[in-house]
């Protein structure tokens, strides 16, 4: 599987795929952090809400570079549970590769400002607060854009019309006001909880709420993948 992994991941870096959601992520962090100063935690919780259809458009991208036929083959020789987990596994990872960079980009643009008060949260708080809040987006991302690709959808048409119903959803339904804020992962109720004290309870609700959302979701996949196979 692990093979299958790399296979994926050489496939979208050598096909040029990755360079238009690598070049979208750098556009949007770009202006998100280019516009003024905030506190670090600020920052990134806005930062992972609109890394959000990036990271969902990038595991499209990703799971969509395979060919049909080829993807049928991996599936006969390593079979369908871990043909799905590698696909899955490489756009975690690729993922993960734009968190990364989410993190420091804000740096030299001088988008974040340090604490300056006895009161105020320190630069190290506010960055693992803020890697937080993109490791909760991640998950759920990935989710989105499995269902959003081509094995499920069928077409490019479908594809992007799964992508912009879950990323504008996610802003919608994530809004404080909600009434239904359980149908979208809380990548929105993460960027409000960081902007202040974020209790254990509070965290781990937050937590299992991405977690339940992205399961839920991936269960999803599994069972279109099996129907369509």
């Amino acid at each position: 599987m692990i093979a299958l992994v790399r296979l994926r991941l050489a496939g979208f870096v050598r096909t040029g795929r990755a360079l238009a959601p690598v070049l979208a992520g750098l556009l949007v962090l770009g202006i998100l952090h280019g516009g003024g100063r905030a506190r670090p935690a600020e920052a990134y919780g806005v930062s992972a809400v609109v890394l959000f259809p990036v990271l969902a458009w990038q595991t499209k991208i990703l799971l969509d570079v395979e060919p049909d036929v080829q993807r049928r083959l991996a599936r006969v020789v390593v079979g369908p549970v871990r043909e799905r987990l590698a696909g899955l596994l490489a756009a975690f990872l690729a993922g993960l590769a734009v968190v990364v960079v989410a993190l420091a980009v804000p740096w030299p643009l001088g988008g974040v400002t340090p604490a300056t008060g006895p009161g105020e949260r320190s630069v190290l708080v506010g960055v693992v607060l803020g890697l937080w809040a993109h490791l909760l987006a991640l998950p759920a991302a990935v989710a989105l854009g499995a269902l959003a690709s081509r094995a499920i959808t069928r077409s490019a048409g479908y594809g992007v019309a799964v992508l912009a119903v879950g990323a504008v959803g996610v802003v919608v339904f994530g809004l404080s006001d909600s009434v239904a804020p359980w149908l979208v992962p809380p990548v929105m109720a993460t960027a409000r909880a960081v902007t202040g004290p974020v209790s254990p309870d509070a965290g781990l609700l937050l937590t299992g709420w991405a977690a339940l959302w992205a399961v839920v979701a991936l269960v999803g996949y599994s069972w279109g993948r099996r129907t369509r196979a």
